[in-house]
């Protein structure tokens, strides 16, 4: 099957050889409150991206190890990827406020390990595919977080630019869209009940604007998330002030966006490296 078909599946993908990351760091007691490091050869610094993984935030369908590579191959390009993993809405301590608190949690270990690895914080870029661009981009927004929200923390790491791969920004659109490639039910067990507005401190329309650069790069015929849902959230995005734009990929599904050599990963690492470089693409 030709890399960039939009028919690529998972198994295409875990066919390939896959690379492994230079080091792991626990964030919790939990064995999926951890970090995978990749870092690049030579002296650091290295310019860092956060990469956050998807699965419709469930742990049963995947781990940060489905982003493996995509980050080996930053790191041969000689960016360092700090791999985010964290505990599902389908694993105890999941779903609302945990999965939340966790992936903040991590990115902001970030800050403290940086110098152990020779990382340079200075301009992060955050990447997430699916479910994880929704985290990605949630990232970006934790300093607009309402008060009294259990998800603000002091000295958020500051994120200067998303790249979402086929995300799903806004919950309350994707909660009510069958169409979905996550189904409806997952949403509502993100996000929590008993509260007034669920959706106040975890839809990243919510939180706009982010005054965040954010690059949503989508493919065409995505069969799990639907075009649309990019193509709404950047019209929001730009309303509020934001700059969002959005990189439609032809003859590309969902599993392209985080395959290596294929037409989406060249258009998301272009924009990347341009991110890091402090460039608007």
């Amino acid at each position: 099957m030709a890399a960039d078909s939009p028919r690529m599946t998972w198994a295409d993908l875990r066919a390939r050889p896959r690379p492994a990351a230079d080091a792991t760091i626990s964030y919790g007691s939990d064995p999926y409150q951890i970090v995978d490091v990749w870092v690049p050869a030579g002296r650091g610094p290295h310019p860092v991206v956060v990469m956050v993984h998807g699965g419709c935030w469930q742990t049963s369908i995947a781990d940060a190890k489905l982003m493996n590579w995509i980050a080996g191959d930053l790191r041969d390009d000689g960016i360092a990827v700090w791999n985010i993993d964290y505990r599902g809405v389908d694993r105890r301590g999941g779903g609302y406020p945990g999965t939340f608190a966790d992936v903040a949690t991590a990115a902001d270990r970030l800050a403290i390990e940086a110098k152990r690895f020779g990382l340079d914080t200075r301009r992060v870029v955050a990447v997430g595919h699916s479910a994880g661009g929704h985290l990605a981009l949630w990232l970006a927004g934790r300093s607009r977080l309402p008060a009294g929200s259990p998800l603000r923390m002091p000295h958020p790491l500051k994120i200067a630019h998303v790249v979402s791969l086929g995300g799903l920004p806004d919950l309350a659109d994707t909660a009510a869209s069958p169409e979905n490639g996550c189904g409806t039910e997952v949403v509502a067990r993100l996000v929590g009940t008993g509260r007034a507005d669920p959706y106040a401190d975890t839809s990243v329309p919510r939180l706009l604007p982010l005054r965040v650069p954010q690059d949503l790069v989508n493919g065409r015929e995505d069969r799990i998330i639907p075009y649309r849902m990019a193509l709404g959230y950047v019209k929001m995005a730009a309303a509020a002030g934001d700059r969002a734009r959005l990189h439609t990929v032809p003859d590309t599904g969902h599993v392209e966006l985080v395959a290596p050599d294929t037409p989406a990963w060249i258009e998301a690492k272009r924009l990347v490296k341009a991110a890091l470089a402090g460039r608007a693409e």
